[in-house]
C-alpha cells in the first residue's frame, strides 16, 4: 500500500511541480472551470437536440440524468464514504493555481463525469470520439495539475464514470431501438 501511495505522491508532483508553468496555470484553469463552459455546453445540447433527430434527443435526455448520477453519486455517496484528504490540504508544498477546494478527494468529480459524458457519447456519436476523449482527459489531468486531486482520485473518477457512461449508453441506445421498432410497426 505505502508502494501504490509513493507511486501516486510521484505522479502527482510530475504534474504539480516539474511541469507547472505560467502558461499551464492558465490553460488548466480555464479547462476544469466549469462556469467558464456553461455556454458552449448550451449550444451543444440545443444542437445536438434540435438538429441530432431521434438520437440526439435521446442523448440529450440521457445525458442530463447521467450527469445527475454521476456527480450525486461521486459527490455525496463515494466521497463521503472514502473521505480522503484532497492534497492540498493534506500536503504543504502543493503549488495551487486555483486555490485548494473544499470537500473530499476521492473520486475526482470532474473525471467520473467527464469520462462518463465522454465514453456515452462516443457511444452513440462514434465518429467524434477523439474529442470526447481528448476533452475529458485535459479535464482530469488539470486536477492533479492544480493540486486539487491525487492520479488515483483522477483514474478512480474515470473508471466508475467509464462504466455509468456505457450503461446509459446502453439504455439509450436501447430506448432509440425501442422507438424505431414502434415506429415501424405504427407505419406499417
Amino acid at each position: 500500500m505505502e508502494f501504490l501511495y509513493s507511486f501516486d505522491l510521484a505522479i502527482f508532483y510530475l504534474f504539480n511541480h516539474t511541469i507547472s508553468t505560467g502558461f499551464l496555470d492558465k490553460f488548466f484553469s480555464i479547462i476544469t472551470d466549469v462556469n467558464k463552459w456553461y455556454v458552449a455546453y448550451l449550444i451543444l445540447i440545443g444542437i445536438a437536440f434540435f438538429k441530432g433527430g431521434l438520437r440526439g434527443k435521446i442523448a440529450v435526455i440521457t445525458l442530463i440524468i447521467l450527469i445527475v448520477v454521476t456527480d450525486q453519486t461521486g459527490y455525496r455517496l463515494l466521497k463521503e464514504f472514502f473521505e480522503r484528504v484532497r492534497p492540498c490540504n493534506a500536503l504543504s508544498d502543493v503549488i495551487t493555481p486555483i486555490g485548494c477546494a473544499g470537500g473530499f478527494s476521492f473520486p475526482s468529480n470532474h473525471a467520473l463525469n467527464n469520462f462518463a459524458a465522454a465514453v456515452f457519447l462516443l457511444r452513440l456519436f462514434p465518429q467524434y470520439k477523439w474529442i470526447f476523449l481528448i476533452t475529458a482527459t485535459l479535464v482530469s489531468i488539470s486536477r492533479i495539475y492544480l493540486g486539487v486531486h491525487y492520479p488515483s482520485d483522477v483514474l478512480g473518477g474515470a473508471s466508475i464514470g467509464t462504466a455509468f457512461g456505457y450503461l446509459f449508453s446502453i439504455i439509450a441506445l436501447k430506448i432509440e431501438d425501442y422507438i424505431i421498432s414502434k415506429k415501424t410497426s405504427y407505419d406499417q
